[in-house]
């Protein structure tokens, strides 16, 4: 009997049922619909090793190209046939791991997803993101040079050779659409992106129909507790490196051999070591040691921890942002409340990548005029009803003089020019501070209540009346909720955390935020209505 047949318990009937209609089916005797009709009647469901094995045994005159070529319409001709596997593996196992990344690189594509919704093209968050997808290369490495090896040497070869394929594809495709985003060809880089997307997914699931399902049948623990190690050298993508995977009897000869090897490995430590000190001497420091949140600091006029530093600043009442002399983002203060959001893929990143196309200019002309020395500030303000923002950029330069970046400082100044009179004696009257969880409420129901407007009507039978004219500041009036709930359907309407709610309330109707979030207008009034008059006071 064939080895790789008895390892994966392949029943003969059913083996010689597969490979007949998926021979039948590439020869073009079959088509889609009879073939699937023939596998139900026949099988009822097929297991992915069941399916893999046979694509291993197709006799004729396939080539792996062909086999390549028509591997889309083989799986259509399972549907509904293939059982889906669990996937479920002990934490820290190899392909524990490969889903961990799976599951992560799947967040990444939903993000793109939600960029490419977006009217204005905004370089920077796209580099975040593809600077994690270009990571897959590791996730796509690990499994060409540690698990498709170990399945071959068990007879598993054909489905690793088409599977690699699909790997080099998706690889190509990645590095094509960064290419293009690096050489800022932003149209041409936006068509190529949901193709990219596509072909990731189509690869990751077939790696959780077929690929993993079949190789934890295939492989033994010792495999896999090899394959751990191994893999810890590779690296991984996107997601932090696991344990070992350990199973307790095959890991402690693991652990005898690492100790026959320890001389060897002090040696390339202390070597590693040396090189370390040699180039922080040179170059700054290397790796570097952790600072301890409770360390002491010395700062130019006191001393504080890391966490009281942090703490300061995320209760500044300004959003602070700080740009290098390199025109890199180094800092931004993550205050509860920014006016406008931001994201951490900003940090590194080049100042210019993170405003829209229209304003570069403005931004590297600031830089320009601070380096030079010809000037040191730059002001900028949105007064509009009910609101007034203040900004403003300093040149940050060091005790020489020299030219170290520039300081961004974003006020909400709505409330101070609201202020007359003096105040002497302490009042508390003030609840939306920074820090306060409370505030983004508060902003949005100060926002409603300085509009003045009919309230919702409702029917006989107490439910609101709703329309596509309706504004955000009645329904916000009606339900404070609303903002978050709008924000669930879509992150595109974060900034209705942020004073800009101020402006935005008074005049969005449910038409502009369906047009705003690519929704179709009746359908967003059907899940505002429901969410209105499920939470109705």
């Amino acid at each position: 009997m064939n080895p790789l047949k008895q390892k994966l318990d392949i029943n003969n009937e059913r083996y010689r049922i597969i490979v007949s209609v998926k021979e039948d089916y590439l020869d073009g005797k079959l088509s889609l619909e009879e073939g699937n009709r023939i596998l139900k009647e026949k099988l009822g469901t097929c297991t992915p090793d069941e399916f893999a094995y046979a694509e291993q045994s197709l006799k004729g005159v396939y080539k792996d190209e062909e086999i390549l070529d028509r591997m889309d319409d083989l799986l259509n001709l399972f549907d509904g046939v293939l059982v889906r596997a669990e996937n479920e593996y002990p934490e820290n196992h190899p392909l524990w791991v490969y889903l961990e990344e799976i599951n992560a690189v799947e967040k990444v594509a939903l993000e793109a997803d939600e960029l490419l919704k977006q009217e204005k093209f905004i370089k920077n968050p796209w580099l975040g993101i593809f600077d994690s997808l270009a990571q897959w290369r590791t996730h796509l490495s690990r499994k060409q040079n540690q698990l498709y090896p170990m399945l071959e040497d068990h007879g598993f070869d054909r489905p690793t050779r088409i599977m690699w394929t699909f790997d080099d594809g998706v690889r190509d495709a990645i590095s094509a659409s960064y290419a293009l985003l690096r050489e800022d060809k932003y149209e041409e880089f936006l068509a190529s992106v949901p193709e990219t997307l596509e072909k990731l997914r189509d690869l990751n699931s077939k790696e959780l129909e077929v690929l993993l399902p079949t190789s934890y049948k295939l492989l033994s623990d010792e495999e896999f507790v090899r394959m751990s190690k191994n893999d810890h050298e590779i690296g991984y993508a996107i997601i932090d490196p696991p344990g070992l995977y350990v199973v307790p009897g095959i890991n402690d000869s693991a652990a005898q051999l690492n100790a026959n090897n320890s001389g060897q490995n002090s040696v390339s430590n202390e070597f590693l070591n040396d090189l370390a000190g040699l180039l922080s001497k040179y170059v700054g420091p290397v790796g570097g040691t952790a600072v301890s949140k409770d360390a002491v600091l010395d700062v130019a006029t006191g001393k504080l921890t890391l966490e009281q530093i942090n703490l300061l600043f995320r209760h500044l009442p300004v959003d602070l942002s700080y740009v290098d002399e390199n025109e890199l983002v180094k800092f931004y203060s993550d205050t509860p409340h920014r006016i406008f959001p931001r994201s951490a893929n900003v940090i590194g990143r080049e100042v210019k990548n993170c405003h829209p196309a229209k304003s570069v200019h403005v931004v590297e002309e600031i830089v320009e005029k601070f380096r030079s020395g010809e000037q040191s500030q730059a002001e900028f303000w949105i007064n509009k009803p009910g609101l007034f923002i203040y900004v403003i950029y300093t040149a940050v330069r060091d005790e020489n003089g020299k030219f170290r970046g520039v300081l961004e400082m974003m006020q909400d100044c709505t409330h101070i020019r609201e202020l007359e009179g003096s105040r002497t004696l302490l009042t508390w009257d003030k609840t939306d501070f920074v820090g306060d969880s409370s505030k983004e409420k508060s902003l949005a129901q100060e926002a409603a209540e300085e509009v003045e407007e009919e309230p919702l009507t409702a029917d006989a039978d107490g439910r609101f009346h709703i329309d596509a004219k309706t504004t955000l500041s009645n329904l916000i009036k009606q339900s404070p909720d609303i903002v978050d709930h709008l924000i669930s359907l879509n992150p595109k309407f974060e900034k209705l955390k942020t004073p800009m709610v101020k402006v935005m309330a008074k005049v969005a109707t449910i038409k502009m935020i369906a047009e705003r979030g690519d929704f179709d207008v009746d359908d967003l009034i059907g899940k505002i209505d429901a969410f209105i008059n499920k939470n109705k006071k």
